[in-house]
């Protein structure tokens, strides 16, 4: 423990104020994954997602932005997995993404809803063969009783689709969240970090600077 205890650092990359922000986050969001993508950072479009159940019990894990528009951010999974379970019973949540190189990180709260068809249709058209049968091949979230079982389902949907068209699976496609929250934290020397708030009202966003 002690060990744990004695891992620290300095941040002192830069820093942030609000004359450095734009009016809109989703646009100020957009100039920081630009300049993650710039610095090399591996996987820059990585995001952990917490959803809940309708009691509050939450759950997290890593997805990846597939698309951003002034709207909001776009991910795509199973719709019967455990987050598209908790999205149907309770479509409110988070996003997170962390920059550890640009001492950075993002928090995003928000309302998920499906997007449109066509667009689940598109990006799932974009997918390399192998991942498009992963989706028609996972049963993404349930217990299975081997790996072995995972690799012969695929094998059997490959052999089902060989020579034919791959048409996006009905339990597969995107989510959109929609920002009503969002947070933008620079990392600062002596823990006293820049931290900036946007909150939408009554259409307009907000901007307060918060405590470390």
């Amino acid at each position: 423990m002690a060990e744990l205890q004695e891992i620290r650092r300095e941040y002192s990359y830069t820093m942030l104020d609000i004359d450095n922000l734009d009016i809109n986050p989703i646009v100020q969001f957009q100039y920081w994954l630009n300049e993650a993508m710039q610095a090399g950072i591996i996987e820059p479009t990585a995001m952990v997602l917490s959803t809940a159940t309708p009691d509050g019990k939450a759950s997290s894990r890593v997805v990846l932005l597939k698309d951003l528009d002034r709207d909001g951010f776009t991910f795509f999974t199973n719709y019967e997995s455990r987050k598209g379970v908790q999205i149907t019973q309770n479509p409110f949540g988070s996003l997170l993404f962390y920059w550890p190189q640009l001492e950075r990180q993002v928090r995003v709260e928000g309302k998920i809803s499906r997007t449109q068809r066509h667009i689940s249709d598109e990006y799932f058209q974009s997918r390399p063969e192998g991942s498009k049968i992963g989706a028609w091949s996972s049963p993404q979230s349930r217990r299975v009783p081997s790996r072995e079982y995972i690799d012969s389902l695929h094998r059997d949907y490959q052999e089902l689709f060989r020579n034919k068209a791959l048409e996006r699976p009905e339990t597969w496609g995107g989510y959109k969240l929609f920002p009503s929250l969002m947070e933008f934290w620079q990392g600062r020397e002596n823990r006293l970090h820049d931290r900036f708030e946007y909150i939408l009202n009554g259409g307009a966003w907000e901007i307060y600077r918060l405590a470390p």
